[in-house]
């Protein structure tokens, strides 16, 4: 009764944090539960049941993911109807062994375990509500108990008419020994996302997502050529699958393939329209072929489905910059910042467009109201450095350059400025060394070389006037 009353309750918890309705599900998350025919979902999930019967008993198959197309449907007569049928008969048969065999301590054995077998596993059927998944290995840690549990009773059962328990025994550790094997060998899988997505192609290989997950891992780690291929073969397998769009999407624009960029992100907004990620990535696209007019409207549209977006808000200003348009690049910017106030590139962007249209003070309160946010980021003290600079507050400017360096010693342009800032204030030995340490940090930093044949000329025309 306490079980019982325990168990309500959670269900009635966890209905009322659901908002009190089901979940919603894609077709590609669980397809069997949105075939048309009762015949396809009642053989399909008679084959998923089976399977789930197989990786109990033969843990070899095992995938972290078991949708898309992973498990075709079961529409006709084919050879995995054999499965579906001998799974049907196992169960059957133990089923009425439990209720055919005289009362008793045997009797409730076989009961218990076929209950703590079957009953955790109901809510995965699909009979009484639909799930958003085909096959999760998770919800077979319960009945795997009862599993576990039926072998010991049938152990027991074979040695009663076994002569050589100890055939049995062996066998038994053989079998414990192999399982645990193939749990060392499974967990080594899971230590990187790289490893464990490779390992599903050989179980799902016809799954998108298992695709598409190598993909964004292979565009993580920068191997653009993996990420591109998988992409265009997790959407060979599931032609509507927008994410994937996106990314792929995403890749040929750094590449500079706005056009076909651009058609994949139309296509992933027409069948997500809600897609904001995509109405924003769309904009960018748009905004590199000059086509500024459909990139504010792209951008407008992702921040109706997204309002509090800090990256569209961004790009929106990137766009208005463009256009020397810079109060509205301005107060775009602002947003961005308003929403995320660590937007690094959005405070830097403020800073360098106020700087370079001659608004130094506010350059200057912008760079300061950034810096107290974020006071170890070195682009702010560069960018507040060069605004220094310009106006002739070379000591402040000089402070600030340093810090930059200080929190970045490998970043070649920090020095070269600096050296810039001791050039114009004729500190020319300081300046000749700063900018040899950028040449030694950026052999090929143009502007370190122009600056240094520059000061050459400096030096030398002093010494010809001496």
């Amino acid at each position: 009764m306490v079980l019982l009353l325990s168990g309500l309750v959670l269900l009635f918890v966890r209905w009322r944090i659901m908002a009190s309705s089901a979940p919603t599900f894609q077709r590609v998350d669980n397809p069997a539960s949105f075939a048309d025919s009762i015949l396809t979902r009642v053989l399909s999930y008679s084959y998923i049941y089976a399977l789930n019967g197989w990786l109990l008993l033969c843990p070899e198959w095992l995938c972290f993911d078991w949708s898309m197309g992973c498990i075709p449907l079961v529409e006709s007569l084919e050879p995995r109807l054999l499965a579906v049928g001998l799974f049907w008969m196992t169960f059957i048969a133990l089923l009425w062994k439990s209720l055919s065999i005289p009362s008793g301590k045997g009797q409730r054995s076989l009961i218990m375990c076929l209950a703590a077998l079957v009953i955790p596993f109901l809510p995965a059927t699909n009979v009484f509500f639909r799930v958003g998944f085909v096959i999760a290995e998770r919800v077979l840690y319960l009945p795997s108990v009862g599993f576990c549990l039926l072998v010991i009773v049938g152990l027991r059962k074979l040695a009663m008419f076994h002569g050589s328990h100890r055939a049995i025994q062996i066998g038994y550790t053989y079998v414990v020994l192999l399982l645990g094997i193939r749990a060392v060998c499974r967990s080594a899988e899971w230590r990187t996302e790289a490893v464990l997505f490779h390992s599903g192609l050989s179980v799902c290989p016809l799954n998108a997502k298992v695709h598409y997950n190598i993909a964004k891992n292979a565009g993580d780690a920068g191997n653009r050529t993996l990420a591109i291929f998988e992409y265009r073969e997790a959407l060979r397998l599931h032609s509507e699958y927008d994410q994937a769009m996106n990314n792929l999407a995403n890749i040929l624009k750094d590449e500079g393939k706005l056009h076909e960029a651009e058609r994949l992100l139309r296509k992933a907004v027409q069948l997500r329209p809600d897609f904001a990620a995509a109405w924003m990535n769309l904009g960018i696209v748009l905004a590199g072929l000059k086509h500024h007019s459909e990139a504010e409207t792209s951008y407008f549209t992702a921040l109706a489905y997204r309002k509090k977006y800090p990256d569209c808000y961004y790009n929106l200003g990137n766009l208005y910059l463009e256009q020397q348009r810079y109060g509205d690049a301005y107060r775009a910017w602002r947003n961005a910042t308003a929403l995320k106030p660590t937007h690094v590139v959005a405070w830097s962007n403020l800073i360098i467009m106020l700087d370079s249209i001659g608004q130094m003070d506010r350059a200057e309160s912008i760079a300061q109201e950034a810096l107290t946010i974020l006071p170890q980021e070195p682009s702010l003290h560069f960018n507040l450095a060069n605004a220094l600079g310009k106006t002739g507050r070379f000591v402040e400017a000089e402070k600030h350059f340093i810090e930059a360096i200080t929190l970045d010693r490998k970043n070649a342009v920090y020095y070269t400025n600096l050296g810039v800032l001791y050039h114009r204030w004729k500190k020319y030995d300081k300046a000749e060394r700063l900018y040899q340490q950028a040449l030694e940090l950026n052999p090929h930093l143009q502007s370190a070389k122009d600056n240094m044949a520059l000061l050459q000329k400096a030096r030398n025309r002093i010494a010809n006037q001496q």
